[in-house]
């Protein structure tokens, strides 16, 4: 019913950027909070950076001053800036979406991942 496709992963070397997009698509009625989470090998799924619908973000300690969200409510598209990357900051970034349906039915959606490999 809802599906939420990221891109703009990839290699960078320490200290480069990478902008994330993540657009959700199917029967959307409204989209609460949006956010991006990360996932690096043999830890757990952490918080990065979320931001609501009247555009309120907050951040993780860790990104906060080089990362950036923002949204397009009007395309259902979330975005991550990440600027000054470091080799700490490799996982897997997964977008995550509050979406009432057009059944007025809401739930939490969430895309398929996308890798982020900084190099040192």
């Amino acid at each position: 019913q809802v599906q939420l496709v990221e891109s703009g992963g990839g290699l960078v070397q320490s200290g480069g950027s990478l902008r994330l997009s993540c657009a959700a698509s199917g029967s959307i009625f409204s989209i609460g909070a949006m956010g991006w989470y990360r996932q690096a090998p043999g830890k757990q799924r952490e918080l990065v950076a979320t931001i609501t619908s009247s555009d309120s973000t907050n951040y993780a300690d860790s990104v906060k001053g080089r990362f950036t969200i923002s949204r397009d409510n009007a395309l259902n598209t979330v975005y991550l800036q990440m600027n000054t990357l470091k080799p700490e900051d490799t996982a897997v970034y997964y977008c995550n979406a509050d979406v009432l349906l057009t059944t007025m039915i809401r739930i939490p959606s969430w895309g398929q991942g996308t890798q982020v490999t900084v190099s040192s």
